[in-house]
């Protein structure tokens, strides 16, 4: 195969599209995989297909998943009482990798934004203030965006209950303004959710 055959440099396309990766990056990539082709590409290739066909959301929180419910929901040792609330999944995998929250959480697919448009009914909200109501939560942790419209969104939770028993908080200490928590590292996020205070 030529390096300026069609479907390689398709290839090379598509992966410079991925985040983190440019063309150089890409370039490297694939020609890791053709060179490795039986012990990588195909391997590859067969997960990428099983990923594409089995991938959803959790039906109760949002996670990624080849089930109707995520490892997390359907563990009864995460039942805490506590639901940390994050805005996309990426953030939902970086509070995992710290490994400091044990409970369970809800992925509301994005911040409120008067701008673009996007009210309350446009994410996952009244499915959380459902749930939250339906397991007697007793502790909702929001873990959003430190910009403009994740604590808008932020506000707008803890003001819709403010009226019930949940204790509503935030991650504090180490998260910097503007910050997203799939870029901070395990130990800052660890602190930010110890360290959590009342909103």
């Amino acid at each position: 195969m030529a390096a300026g055959s069609d479907d390689i440099q398709a290839l090379i396309a598509l992966m410079a599209r991925l985040p983190g990766l440019g063309p150089r990056s890409a370039r490297r990539i694939v020609l890791q995989l053709i060179t490795r082709r039986d012990s990588q590409m195909i391997q590859l290739a067969q997960l990428l297909d099983r990923v594409a066909a089995g991938a959803r959301e959790c039906l109760t929180c949002g996670n990624i998943t080849d089930r109707d419910t995520c490892a997390i929901c359907a563990d009864p040792a995460r039942a805490t009482g506590e639901i940390c609330v994050v805005q996309d999944v990426a953030d939902l995998w970086a509070l995992e990798r710290g490994g400091a929250f044990r409970g369970r959480y809800h992925v509301l697919g994005g911040t409120l934004s008067a701008l673009d448009e996007i009210g309350p009914e446009d994410l996952r909200i009244p499915d959380l203030l459902t749930r939250i109501e339906e397991d007697r939560t007793a502790e909702v942790i929001l873990a959003l965006p430190a910009t403009v419209d994740g604590q808008t969104t932020a506000h707008y939770i803890a003001d819709a209950l403010a009226d019930t028993a949940v204790a509503v908080t935030g991650l504090a200490q180490g998260v910097p303004i503007g910050g997203e928590l799939d870029y901070l590292d395990d130990g800052t996020i660890t602190a930010a959710l110890r360290a959590r205070r009342r909103i």
